[in-house]
This record gives C-alpha cells, sequence and structure tokens, in this order.
C-alpha cells in the first residue's frame, strides 16, 4: 500500500470519528466493496453482527478462513486500517490440496487489488496440516469465525481450531462465532454434513478451550428455514443447489437461520 493512502485513510477516520460519525457504518458502506456482498447485507446484517462482537477500530482482530471474496474482509480492513490491526488466516498457498492453493491465491491478489487492503497481515490456516499459529500468541483482541464450523467438523479439526483461537486471544478477548443452526430437537451429525450445527455444540468446542459464553444473539435468525432441505444449506441462496428446481421457494425462505454468539477469554 502507497504511504500516502495510509494517510489518507488514516486521515478519514480520524476525521469520521472527530465529526461524530460511526467508523462501523463508514466501512459497511465504503464504495470499494463488491456489488454482490453488498446485496447480501439484508442476510448477513455485518454492522449489527460486528457491534455485538463489540469490535473497535483500535482492535487487532483475527479472522478465520475469510474465503477467497473475503465478504467480511472488505468492512474490517477498512474499519481497523487507521488504528487497529487485521490478520486473515486464509488457506495455505503450499498446500496440497489445489482448491486451497487456488483459494489462496484468489485471496491474495484480493488483497494485492486496492490500497484498502494495505495493512492486511495473512497467516496460513490449514488445520488438517496443523498450521494454526493465525496471530501471536496473546496478541489479539478478537477472533472472529463465520460459517465455517461445519467445515471443521467435516475434517475432524473443530477442537484444535477453537484452541488456537483461545491461544490467539489476550485474556478479556473475544471469540466471535456465526453459523447455520441445527435446531435442538433433532441429532446433530458430528461431520455436520448438512452444513447446520446446534449452538450445544459450539459452546462445547468454546468451553472446551477454555472460553466462557458471553451473549447470544438472534440478530441472524431466520425463523423461515428449516434447516432440513434436499442438499443441507446449500439449498438455499446464495448457493442454490438444486439450481432452478424449486428456486422461488427457496428464495422466499432466504438464507439460512445461524447463530450468533460471543465468547470471552478469562
Amino acid at each position: 500500500m502507497k504511504t500516502w493512502l495510509i494517510a489518507t485513510l488514516a486521515l478519514a477516520a480520524a476525521g469520521a470519528q472527530a465529526q461524530g460519525t460511526d467508523p462501523l457504518k463508514a466501512a459497511v458502506a465504503a464504495d470499494h466493496r463488491s456489488v454482490g456482498n453488498v446485496a447480501r447485507d439484508v442476510y448477513r446484517h455485518p454492522y449489527e453482527t460486528l457491534a455485538f462482537f463489540g469490535i473497535k477500530p483500535t482492535d487487532t482482530v483475527v479472522e478465520l478462513a475469510p474465503g477467497p471474496g473475503g465478504w467480511y474482509t472488505e468492512i474490517l480492513a477498512p474499519y481497523l486500517s487507521a488504528q487497529g490491526q487485521l490478520y486473515e488466516a486464509a488457506d495455505d498457498p503450499a498446500s496440497s490440496s489445489a482448491y486451497n492453493q487456488r483459494s489462496a491465491a484468489r485471496f491474495k491478489a484480493k488483497m494485492d487489488s486496492m490500497g484498502v487492503y494495505g495493512k492486511v497481515k495473512i497467516t496460513v490456516f490449514d488445520p488438517v496440516a496443523g498450521k494454526l499459529d493465525i496471530a501471536p500468541a496473546g496478541s489479539a483482541d478478537a477472533v472472529l469465525t463465520f460459517r465455517n464450523v461445519h467445515n471443521w467438523m467435516d475434517a475432524g479439526t473443530a477442537q484444535a481450531v477453537f484452541n488456537a483461537a483461545f491461544k490467539a486471544l489476550k485474556s478479556g478477548g473475544t471469540l466471535g462465532v456465526e453459523e447455520h443452526r441445527l435446531p435442538a430437537s433433532r441429532t446433530q451429525d458430528p461431520k455436520a454434513g448438512t452444513g447446520y450445527v446446534q449452538e450445544a455444540t459450539v459452546i462445547k468446542f468454546a468451553e472446551a478451550a477454555g472460553f466462557k459464553l458471553a451473549g447470544r444473539s438472534d440478530i441472524n435468525a431466520n425463523p423461515k428455514d428449516t434447516a432440513d432441505h434436499p442438499d443441507g444449506v446449500w439449498t438455499l441462496p446464495p448457493t442454490y443447489a438444486l439450481k432452478d428446481k424449486d428456486r422461488a421457494k427457496y428464495q422466499a425462505i432466504g438464507e439460512s437461520d445461524r447463530m450468533t454468539l460471543k465468547f470471552t477469554k478469562p
């Protein structure tokens, strides 16, 4: 990132705070965000979610498994650019998986695409290979994960990931988890093959790592979602796994019902 652009971003953020502007709202409304990502705000509620997690512009934040599109990265990067630090724990470019290599390359290309991402630090996140040094130990104010726990359950690495988050956080730091929610009355598949996970399962992983549950929110709840679709959560938008079959039905449901949980490290 050019030095002048870093300075410009810092001055803009400082000016927004001085004028009483909410810097998080400004980051959500920033014009560098992709049109497709902005269109999903109605389902993903980024302002309310990050506010619930208590993310401040001075924080050091780790986002786990951002994905090549960097949905939350588009918001977190400018929000933290002036006074904070964003670590993106992303796929390993040296992975044995060709898919992970492509994902890592796409994410790196996005981070190189414009100056707003210039302060982002990319770390390697490959739980299967045991690469879990997501940030320096005890350095983070918050670790965030959005709809990833089911993937770690499928790989058998969920507990290791929660342990790594605990290690990266400062005492008093926050773990924020958003995940597709399986009703408590249903049986939890240990592999989470449908993409849905019970709240109790997430809480169990977090507490086993040493975290304390600090709060729940229904910011991302969707009572229309029955969590019993033919191709699991991927039946719903934005994936539409069934393509055009019953598309209007699933479009009317919208994106999944999701838990939003906040944990603290004692």
